[in-house]
């Protein structure tokens, strides 16, 4: 996909004459998502007034106020940023700020001019007269969702400079609220990272040095470095064979006097049976702490993930199916003495300024996280469903495609009855994976393996003596294939036929 910076003469050349054919060309580059479409807002005045008066007439004006703006909703206006004044002085201000914008684009954005006559632009008729080259398939696809919502990131920064409460300002509270009534839960406690999330938590429910907290093997290691980090240790149970979460039939045998929390991990998209380790915990008293890294927007009969048990948790890395533009997360419970502590243990432990009662870590969010999450919000519904779309597709294509291959080779994900999942990742179980993913990236198919090696294995918190073999399985046969909101079934086409030919081959 490349970023078309649109000279604003351009704009007047193309908008003068009614339904001159390059717009539809060049809209249903933009609508095939093979590339990005940008104005400048810099020279938004000089596009509608130059307009207007190649226009003429007593309605010029409106005309081309009008024109301007239907063709700016199949494009993203670039903003001019503080620095663009520094051109007040150039012998051409314009085009200073046009070279800056390609600049912010980034080193392959290119300026659309009405002929392409200087390095980084292309004429108008040379780039409609060409078919868009086939894009690389992007594992995710954060740029052409960022499109979508530019205005209201944009907004949302700029209303954090102007407040200046970097730190606890008003966002914060506006996203605790959103996220809490998304969840159906009564607290939200937005945070640092997903992984100050599961610190939060464990410290919440009083996990200490000594304790235990029953956990799955098949996690990124933040599940498991958190109960080390604590001084406790993860009693390693082994996982469901369909949804790759862990198996409650294995937690009631490891559960000792020392098992202070439950912390399942929802993988992939779905949440583990939070029914079942819930009945389990609840006849011990045992707290539950779902870790819904992944799963955030997913339900289990109807309800969300993250507010099926004590405490949730989840995380706001840019790639999770609500992800902000760095690092964040939050934790959520209906349990009000627990939010008060976690709201505690988030500032240092300070029940008021400067009055520590309890040990705590700096694990704040920021407002300019906030912000930009709040706008990503407005998506999120939309997305969910659309990445439901993306995965059927999936299952309709590998079965089509997969009929004459043992069924072993390669095997799809599956989703629970009484679940969704938001398929933070479409994850496959495939034999000879090395083989397999070598050729997908010879095909210029993106694949990544989530998680190679289980927690018990990992040196920093192995357990030699745990037995886990469905974990063990799961993890030297699964492959992860693009998934975003925004995969299109051409491009599904394409991976999945280079995934057949890829397991046939191995």
């Amino acid at each position: 996909m490349t970023d078309y910076l649109l000279h604003p003469d351009l704009v007047v050349e193309l908008l003068h004459a009614p339904g001159d054919p390059r717009v539809a060309k060049l809209v249903a580059r933009a609508e095939a998502g093979a590339d990005g479409l940008w104005l400048p807002v810099a020279a938004m005045s000089y596009m509608r007034d130059s307009l207007a008066a190649v226009l003429g007439g007593e309605d010029a004006a409106r005309q081309a106020a009008g024109r301007l703006r239907d063709f700016a909703d199949h494009c993203t206006w670039l903003g001019a940023p503080a620095g663009d004044g520094d051109f007040v002085d150039a012998d051409d201000p314009l085009r200073r700020q046009l070279e800056a914008g390609l600049d912010r684009l980034g080193p392959g954005a290119c300026l659309v001019r009405l002929a392409g006559d200087a390095q980084r632009s292309v004429g108008i008729d040379e780039l409609v007269s060409t078919t868009p080259r086939e894009a690389p398939v992007p594992f995710i696809d954060l740029p052409y969702q960022q499109r979508r919502i530019r205005k209201q990131v944009e907004e949302g920064l700029f209303r954090v400079l102007a407040h200046g409460r970097y730190i606890g300002g008003p966002e914060i509270e506006s996203l605790e609220e959103r996220l809490s009534r998304f969840a159906g839960v009564r607290h939200a406690i937005a945070v640092s990272n997903g992984t100050d999330a599961l610190l939060i938590a464990l410290m919440a429910a009083g996990v200490r040095a000594g304790d235990e907290v029953v956990t799955s093997p098949f996690t990124f290691a933040a599940t498991g470095e958190m109960i080390h980090l604590l001084g406790a240790r993860p009693v390693y149970v082994d996982i469901d064979p369909v949804t790759y979460n862990l198996d409650p039939d294995g937690i009631e045998a490891v559960l000792t006097d020392r098992t202070r929390a439950i912390l399942p991990v929802s993988i992939f998209g779905q949440c583990a049976d939070m029914q079942a380790i819930n009945a389990v915990a609840a006849a011990r008293g045992i707290p539950v702490i779902e870790d819904g890294a992944q799963s955030f927007g997913a339900t289990q009969r109807e309800r969300r993930s993250c507010g099926l048990s004590s405490i949730g948790c989840t995380s706001f890395f840019p790639s999770k199916p609500l992800g902000g533009y760095g690092d964040s997360g939050a934790c959520f419970s209906d349990d009000d003495e627990l939010a008060a502590i976690m709201r505690q243990v988030r500032d240092h432990g300070q029940g008021g300024r400067y009055h520590h009662v309890r040990i705590g870590i700096n694990g704040r969010m920021s407002s300019f996280q906030a912000s930009v999450l709040l706008a990503k919000l407005e998506l999120l519904d939309e997305e969910i469903e659309l990445r439901g779309r993306v995965a059927a597709r999936y299952d309709r294509l590998f079965a089509e495609r997969a009929g004459a291959l043992d069924p072993d080779r390669l095997v799809v994900p599956r989703v629970a009855d009484g679940n969704t999942s938001v398929y933070a990742q479409y994850s496959l179980l495939v034999r000879g994976r090395d083989a397999v993913q070598a050729r997908l990236t010879e095909l210029g198919i993106p694949s990544a393996v989530h998680y190679p090696v289980p927690l018990n294995r990992q040196p920093a918190m192995a357990d030699p003596d745990c037995h886990v073999p469905v974990c063990e399985d799961v993890s030297a046969r699964v492959l992860s294939i693009p998934m975003h909101p925004y995969l299109g079934e051409v491009a599904q086409r394409r991976i999945v036929d280079g995934v057949i030919e890829a397991v046939k081959a191995a």
